[in-house]
């Protein structure tokens, strides 16, 4: 439920990358709201978000909450959809995510590792050059999203390897 960071990179440039535990409105629960306080901490520390959602849910009224968020934050935001096992069954149903006026949903199915290399595709370009980064200020990537949205297995597949803990219970 805290913040994980990773080192990994792609085509050469070199980022961090930071899991969350997610973010989901329950009042009253003091583990819900210190998952969120968690991942804005990890948004204020980003460079860039990557906003993961699911595609087998649907547009929900969290991702919108959460959407609104991130655009208060003033940060380049990459739209993810995730769990798009099969992209001709799922490509109209990734439009919808157009709705949180966040630019181009970028369809992945982590736990196939469907996309991924599209989806760094989008993030290389968002990264500055390699003679503008400074050795100790890497370029870091938050990773948001509702609880079990897959942001965790992408995670492990950007970075290669099961770092972290991927099951179908809720909260791992």
């Amino acid at each position: 439920r805290d913040r994980i960071y990773g080192e990994t990179n792609w085509r050469g440039k070199k980022f961090t990358i930071i899991d969350t535990g997610g973010i989901e409105d329950k009042d009253n629960d003091i583990i819900a709201s210190q998952m969120k306080l968690q991942a804005q901490i990890a948004v204020e520390m980003a460079d860039i978000v990557m906003f993961v959602t699911d595609v087998r849910q649907g547009l929900t009224s969290d991702d919108k909450e959460i959407a609104m968020m991130l655009k208060r934050a003033k940060k380049d935001i990459i739209l993810v959809v995730n769990k798009v096992d099969d992209y001709k069954k799922f490509q109209n149903d990734t439009y919808e995510f157009y709705n949180l006026g966040l630019g181009n949903p970028q369809p992945i199915s982590a736990a196939n590792c469907q996309g991924i290399g599209d989806l760094l595709d989008v993030v290389y370009e968002k990264l500055p050059d390699m003679e503008e980064e400074v050795e100790d200020d890497k370029i870091k990537v938050a990773v948001i999203g509702k609880p079990n949205v897959g942001k965790s297995s992408l995670i492990n597949k950007i970075l290669g390897e099961n770092r972290l803990i991927v099951s179908n219970i809720a909260g791992t």
